[in-house]
């Protein structure tokens, strides 16, 4: 728990004032000199905050190295070193209006006996970028640096040069003779989403940001890597200067914009406190549109000569502030809204947004959830925002947070900027993918429709298909060997499995197969080759092209052609259906054409417990999820095509009068050598037996295989029958 500052001891302060200047030293580093940072601006801001206040209450504390009025971090080993002639200082920062109140009732204050002064002031944005300083001798872009530590700072001057807005000679006239330009270098949005489509292409790195990845670029070694990126530059101070561009900082602004600069149309001059936040609002407002990154808006006293009469503190001017945004919230406008569908159907609303970047992460996308979510109302009909329920809409313009810093959520609409055309989504009723109908299932304990809506098509969605592949030859379900989900995925991305017949006609296809394999391995060799720094230059021959285990594997996949009932049940992957109702299914309707012929008459008739039996263990749930399963032409017809490949065996019951284990709870532990888990199961169930998962003194057999351990043992205490794998089959006659 954070202690407040004034119930500190001396030495509590000391201490937290040490791990403070630890964590923000750190903080420094990685931001400035890794362009990687640890934490949100908002976090940071607290720390520093409370850095500050702990030296303001305890004086004799400040450190000699303290970092209050430090900028930024060293620069780095990587380039020659510049000198500033005039330090690059950081701002003071604003939080609230009351903040900015503060700052210019300070500088009313400080100019109180000027009666007739009237204090302007320029707002303009604040780029999340990386500074840099440009210094021109007669006009002529002789050096460019970095902020560095806001003494000495990285030349840059090679990569600079490659950005178009920076100008190799200024235009115009009137410049003076030395001047270092300063400004903000960044990427913009598109040219970020750019690059980052250009390296998934070749398998290259990943970019978090537009901030780090200019800062990033622009300490390339490699110029030409820098030209790559595209970078910007917007012009907004200066440094050294052999004689003032102009008398106030706005006009000197617009200098720059004639000597060729690029310089922000946002930036305004004010007169008063209202004009400012009027202009920190408005900026805020464009924020999502801007194509940029900015992080608030900057306040400066207007005239020079009053710049330099309030003057500086320890590492920032007073005559400046930023005023931040809040680090967690941006606003932004909801350009559509698209569905996707998740891997069991669902159907997952998804808001594009225009760009914008919250805690220093772009966000383009955010999750609705589902349609009572857009519709503004939780899953008992109650408003989620605000006191009436306000739904979310194409156009709408929104407030946006990372829960957590992580994951972005919407928290409000801002109702009087909806467009006069905007109107209620309409949440589709049908699955975007296949076609086929979207339902609500509806909680037979509670009577609540489920708030999501899922694509009944769960055989031919392709959306669902790879995750329903990859079930189908699972381990409980028809557990087809060598064809776990690498391979699933492998022979899907290839167009050779789509439905699951297919994996039954793989063998007919078998060059097709091979050369899969063959792809697969050779990108495996260049990803290790690419790791220790080598091109892969081999060529496989024909022997080495070869996959040995491709007969085993069609083998393996022809030993499934006639799974048992139950698990075939279970690998259709109906919803609701696990091995445990798949097994009661099987039991009780033998066949799977019996199954079929139920669940459509089901569907036909008034209520569906007239035709449906009465099951132990199942109820509605199951029962509507066959129902809506055999009801879709889709599935059936996939259904029917698996059918030509494989012959589900019939579920018989063997319970005979002498049958020595119908009655009986067993448990199987151990390796079993001779049959698989579901397989024991479904044969002690077919000869009358109960299965159980645990041994207790209600358990009749345990059937023990290799490397039986404390069921072995807990069954010896009880007194509980012991046998083999081979005596359980001689027991049950099989």
């Amino acid at each position: 728990m954070t202690i407040e500052i004034e119930n500190l001891s001396e030495a509590e302060a000391k201490a937290e004032l040490d791990r403070l200047h630890e964590v923000l030293t750190k903080a420094d580093n990685a931001y400035f000199q890794a362009d990687a940072p640890e934490m949100t601006d908002g976090e940071y801001d607290a720390l520093k905050l409370r850095y500050k206040a702990i030296e303001t209450a305890f004086p004799e504390l400040v450190r000699a190295d303290s970092l209050s009025g430090k900028v930024g971090a060293p620069p780095s080993e990587g380039f020659a070193k510049v000198r500033h002639a005039v330090p690059m200082l950081s701002l003071a920062k604003a939080y609230t209006d009351q903040d900015v109140v503060d700052f210019i009732e300070r500088g009313r204050r400080f100019f109180e006996r000027d009666k007739d002064l009237e204090l302007a002031f320029t707002a303009e944005p604040k780029i999340d970028g990386l500074s840099a300083s440009l210094r021109y001798e007669n006009g002529v872009f002789v050096q460019g640096a970095t902020r560095g530590d806001g003494a000495v700072g990285e030349d840059i001057t090679a990569n600079l040069r490659t950005i178009k807005d920076i100008p190799e000679k200024l235009a115009g006239s009137g410049w003076p003779e030395t001047i270092e330009i300063r400004g903000e270098v960044y990427m913009t949005y598109a040219e970020f989403e750019a690059l980052k489509e250009r390296s998934a292409a070749i398998g290259g790195q990943e970019y978090v940001n537009p901030r780090n990845t200019a800062a990033g670029s622009l300490r390339q070694k490699d110029p030409s890597v820098t030209a790559s990126r595209n970078l910007k530059f917007f012009a907004y101070a200066w440094g050294f200067s052999t004689e003032d561009p102009a008398p106030t900082q706005y006009e000197a602004v617009q200098r720059f914009a004639d000597w060729g600069f690029k310089v922000n149309p946002l930036m305004v001059r004010a007169k008063s406190i209202d004009e400012l936040i009027a202009q920190y609002k408005a900026i805020e407002e464009q924020r999502s549109s801007l194509g940029y990154d900015i992080d608030g808006v900057v306040y400066k006293v207007d005239r020079l000569d009053l710049q330099r009469r309030w003057g500086f503190v320890t590492g920032e001017p007073r005559w400046a502030i930023a005023h931040k945004f809040p680090a967690e919230q941006a606003t932004t406008t909801v350009k559509r809204i698209d569905i996707q569908v998740g891997r069991t159907g669902t159907l997952a609303p998804v808001a594009r947004l225009a760009p914008v970047s919250v805690g220093g992460v772009v966000v383009e996308n955010v999750t609705l959830h589902n349609e009572d979510y857009i519709k503004g109302i939780d899953s008992n009909g109650l408003p989620i925002r605000g006191d009436e329920p306000i739904d979310i809409r194409i156009g709408d313009t929104v407030v946006i947070q990372r829960a957590g810093d992580v994951i972005p959520q919407i928290v409000r609409v801002v109702l009087d900027k909806r467009p006069a055309d905007a109107v209620p989504y309409e949440f589709p009723h049908t699955c975007p993918v296949c076609g086929s109908p979207a339902m609500r299932e509806v909680n037979e304990k509670t009577g609540k429709e489920d708030s999501r809506r899922r694509c009944t098509g769960e055989l031919i969605c392709p959306a669902q298909a790879v995750e329903r592949l990859r079930h189908f030859v699972s381990r409980g379900a028809l557990d087809i060997e060598g064809l776990g989900a690498e391979n699933i995925d492998l022979f899907f991305n290839a167009g050779l499995v789509e439905t699951a017949a297919d994996i039954f006609t793989l063998k007919d296809r078998r060059a097709d197969v091979q050369q899969a394999l063959f792809e697969k391995r050779e990108a495996q060799a260049r990803q290790r080759e690419a790791a220790k720094g080598t091109a892969r230059k081999k060529v496989l021959s024909a022997e080495e092209r070869t996959y040995e285990g491709l007969d085993k594997l069609f083998a393996a996949i022809d030993a499934r052609r006639e799974p048992e009932l139950d698990r075939f049940i279970f690998a259709l992957g109906i919803r609701h259906i696990g091995e445990t109702t798949a097994a009661l299914l099987a039991r009780s309707f033998g066949t799977i054409e019996e199954l079929r012929k139920t669940a459509v008459q089901a569907a036909e008739a008034a209520d569906m417990h007239e035709v449906f039996p009465s099951i132990n263990g199942i109820g509605d749930t199951v029962f509507g999820s066959l129902v809506s399963f055999f009801g879709n032409e889709r599935n059936v017809k996939a259904l029917n095509d698996l059918l030509e490949q494989v012959r589900p065996r019939p579920y018989v019951v063997t319970i005979s009068v002498d049958s020595q284990v119908a009655g009986k709870t067993v448990v199987f532990t151990g390796s079993l050598e001779r049959m698989t888990r579901s397989e024991a199961k479904a044969m002690a169930e077919r000869h009358g037996a109960k299965v159980a998962g645990s041994v207790s003194a209600n358990t009749d057999i345990l059937i023990a295989g290799p490397g039986a351990g404390s069921k072995l043992k807990n069954a010896q205490e009880l007194g509980v029958r012991v046998i083999s794998e081979d005596e359980w089959f001689e027991l049950v006659g099989g």
